[in-house]
């Protein structure tokens, strides 16, 4: 999978701008408030139908504009790997989208998320590691989106009749009623608790590779999955039963994979509270990168690698080590962010290296760096 072209217009301080990714690595340089995070920021919103930094409506849209526009085309291997260009569009006022992919209008942004696979590192990617549990289960459910054609329906299941025990919940409804959404709740919810448990199982290897190919001090042992219940001890229908009265008086499903979580099992320490902030981005990034991997080996291709503001994210030892584990995987294109010119690039020439800068609204291709890459 390879950006060929990506356009935005009435973007944050974009107007209207645009790149054209080569293979490799691509460079988006400029200084600090021009804008070339917002690069990153526009080929993520297309993947996952959000912000990294925040919803839509805030910010997103370019000031007295009505809608920001996205536009992407990227080649990507077919079942027998012959490549194909694909296009995808994005309009967006905060309260409202339409989109396009390949010619025709898509009803369900889902659609659009699920064409373009981009996995992007950024300052708050740590919120993986020390966030909420929602960041967690995101995790698990964007690489079971991708790779488990099976997935999104039992998702979908849960999604709605969480919701709708929810509202009998608080409306007062009849445990009649209830009765028939905890049936659906729990088929539902096992399926998807099976799904995330298997996931994080075949993920487990290639997290540990990766770690140990990043830094000799994180202490990863492997990673521990938490359904959302007592699930070792009774089924989700039981548990949905017992706490059925709690429930009610508060208002809310209190069990369930709603509730899910992981966490990593480290030598020596006792949770990921122990862990340094620098142990914690580069723990949060083997994350991100044995993700690519399981995506890659699953889907025969790499997704897009976005890594904003590498060089002040780690020091240049772990900047050396990143680059050269993606420069070792076929195909793969990556697209980093940074003040300047990258010096760690000096012992990388695996991969053509491309260089765009940002200043004053715009984004113009520049000369290539240290690698074999010229003008992009």
């Amino acid at each position: 999978m390879r950006v060929t072209r990506l356009q935005l217009r009435n973007f944050r301080r974009f107007g209207e701008a645009g790149l054209e990714p080569g293979p490799g690595l691509n460079l988006v340089l400029g200084a600090n408030g021009a804008g070339k995070t917002t690069v990153l920021e526009a080929l993520h919103l297309m993947a996952y139908g959000r912000s990294f930094r925040g919803r839509v409506r805030d910010g997103l849209v370019r000031h007295e504009a009505e809608a920001l526009e996205v536009f992407v085309e990227w080649e990507q291997a077919d079942a027998v790997g012959v490549p194909a260009l694909r296009r995808a569009g994005l309009r967006h006022s905060g309260d409202a989208w339409t989109g396009r992919l390949d010619g025709r209008d898509v009803p369900q942004l889902g659609e659009l998320c699920a064409a373009l696979a981009v996995v992007t590192f950024d300052p708050g990617s740590h919120a993986l590691i020390s966030g909420a549990a929602d960041n967690r289960r995101r995790f698990m459910d964007w690489g079971l989106f991708h790779v488990e054609h099976d997935f999104l329906l039992p998702w979908r299941r849960y999604a709605r009749a969480l919701r709708q025990r929810n509202a009998l919940l608080k409306s007062g409804g009849s445990n009649a009623q209830l009765d028939a959404w905890d049936h659906e709740l729990a088929e539902a919810g096992e399926l998807l608790t099976g799904f995330r448990e298997g996931y994080l199982a075949a993920l487990e290897p290639r997290l540990l590779d990766v770690a140990a190919r990043l830094s000799a001090s994180l202490p990863l042992q492997g990673l521990e999955f938490q359904p959302g219940w007592r699930r070792h001890e009774l089924s989700l229908a039981d548990a949905l039963l017992l706490g059925r009265d709690r429930d009610r008086a508060l208002g809310y499903t209190g069990v369930g994979p709603h509730r899910a979580d992981w966490r990593l099992r480290l030598a020596g320490l006792p949770g990921r509270e122990a862990l340094s902030r620098g142990q914690t981005k580069l723990a949060a990034l083997a994350m991100l990168l044995a993700q690519a991997a399981d995506f890659a080996a699953r889907r025969r291709h790499w997704p897009v690698m976005a890594l904003d503001d590498l060089p002040s994210e780690l020091d240049r030892d772990h900047q050396h080590r990143v680059l050269a584990f993606l420069e070792a995987q076929p195909g793969v294109q990556v697209l980093v962010t940074a003040t300047e010119l990258p010096a760690v690039l000096a012992g990388h020439t695996a991969l053509p290296i491309h260089v765009f800068h940002v200043e004053q609204g715009q984004i113009r291709a520049g000369q290539g760096g240290p690698g074999p890459g010229g003008p992009a």
